[in-house]
């Protein structure tokens, strides 16, 4: 049978705090985190919710009671917003990280982070959950543009406590300046209040990456006022003062055959191509990783390249974190509390880091950067609902909502049948 369209299941709320009495069409719900490790990041802010009843009266949002939430009930409250304990009645429930599997109301609409579409061994079963409530899973991840780029994400602030982190990280090591760590700062702006009287040594800075993390890289590399060199000056000049490059695709791969670089077949074939990174391990004191990979792309570089006496770099803040990836001596993902370890460039083993020797990598390797701002982050990605994805629930078709769309009414949707021995396998 087909769901009925959001935009035509209607809900008659009484709302004591909007004062109104009204008739609505779309009932939506935000959901309380509930995995573990907790995330305190929300899609919407409580005075993005105020905005929303504003913008769309036949709009009803209602909050779940949370005390881990980098906005707490009572802000929710004062913005207008009512708190309820059953979402039975909501129509669409609105999370950020994956809903346990008890947890998940049958028949309902879900936005949030599946962590499924890559068939993650870790959520087969919430996939299978997922098909057997008979629940439209509509991931973030997958809500794109028409040309493929992606419309929400929290990647900008990953990139932006990332590169904080690898700084934090390289003057900590060796004891040249201590920032105040992003998670510790109310805010972005008491973060980078911080790098206004701190003079950094001339160090060279490569960045990988051309998509939200970049960009989040680029903007704390603005802030301290670094100076952007090409990849070629990167290389073979020196600097009495610190400079960064920014490495994209065609700087970091080529195909073996024809030694040239294209971007689609790079996507379609990765095997195809080789990585040139090798040169700037003997150039950079810091490497920050942006850049997405998958198993059959080439790494930065190998695990043996460590232990040449020219490898100089000595701080790696790995936003991307994909173990054993593009970083190869990325063995571990690390906490917002303890975010950095030490990789022995003999041994390659795991050992303490900060520890002022260059005998010793250290990393940066955290796996939910952007809960270090999440009130900055929480309002960059509710900003990015309401413009593109509530008018988008508003019609009674969309292009943007259907490619999204993992599952529905039990079944697997034609843009994600790849995933059917996922799905439905044992």
């Amino acid at each position: 049978m087909r769901m009925p369209c959001i935009s035509s299941l209607t809900t008659k709320t009484t709302l004591p705090l909007r004062q109104t009495e009204q008739q609505y069409t779309m009932k939506i719900g935000i959901i309380r985190e509930e995995k573990n490790p907790p995330d305190n990041r929300v899609p919407l802010t409580p005075l993005q919710c105020a905005d929303i009843h504003e913008l769309y009266p036949d709009i009803d949002l209602v909050v779940e009671s949370s005390a881990n939430r980098c906005f707490a009930n009572e802000e929710y409250i004062n913005a207008g917003l009512r708190l309820q304990k059953d979402l039975s009645d909501c129509d669409v429930l609105l999370g950020v990280k994956e809903v346990p599997k008890e947890k998940l109301i049958p028949g309902k609409t879900y936005f949030f982070f599946s962590h499924t579409i890559k068939k993650q061994p870790y959520n087969k079963g919430l996939m299978q959950t997922l098909i057997a409530k008979n629940i439209r899973m509509i991931d973030y991840e997958t809500l794109t543009h028409k040309d493929g780029k992606r419309i929400l994400g929290f990647g900008y602030f990953a990139g932006v406590v990332g590169a904080h982190n690898g700084l934090l990280t390289y003057g900590r090591k060796f004891n040249l300046f201590d920032l105040k760590p992003a998670h510790e700062c109310q805010h972005m702006e008491e973060m980078l209040a911080q790098y206004r009287h701190i003079q950094l040594p001339p160090i060279k800075i490569v960045l990988t990456g051309s998509g939200r993390v970049a960009a989040g890289l680029l903007k704390i590399m603005e802030h301290w006022d670094i100076e952007n060199v090409g990849p070629e000056d990167f290389l073979n000049n020196q600097y009495d003062y610190p400079v960064y490059t920014h490495l994209k695709g065609w700087d970091l791969y080529e195909n073996k055959e024809t030694g040239k670089y294209d971007r689609d077949r790079f996507h379609q074939h990765p095997e195809w191509f080789k990585c040139k990174f090798q040169p700037y391990t003997q150039q950079a004191d810091i490497l920050m990783n942006g850049i997405y990979w998958d198993s059959k792309i080439e790494p930065l570089f190998q695990k043996e390249d460590v232990q040449q006496p020219d490898f100089k770099i000595s701080v790696i803040a790995d936003v991307t974190c994909d173990i054993d990836g593009s970083v190869p001596i990325t063995i571990a993902a690390t906490t917002i509390t303890e975010p950095v370890y030490g990789i022995d460039r003999k041994t390659l083993k795991r050992t303490q880091p900060f520890q002022n020797t260059k005998e010793i990598i250290d990393m940066m390797t955290v796996d939910n950067l952007p809960n270090e701002l999440p009130r900055d982050a929480s309002r960059h990605f509710g900003e990015h609902i309401i413009k593109y994805i509530l008018p988008e629930l508003k019609k009674d078709d969309s292009d943007i909502l259907a490619r999204a769309t993992i599952c529905r009414d039990g079944q697997l949707t034609s843009h994600f049948d790849y995933l059917n021995d996922y799905a439905f396998g044992k």
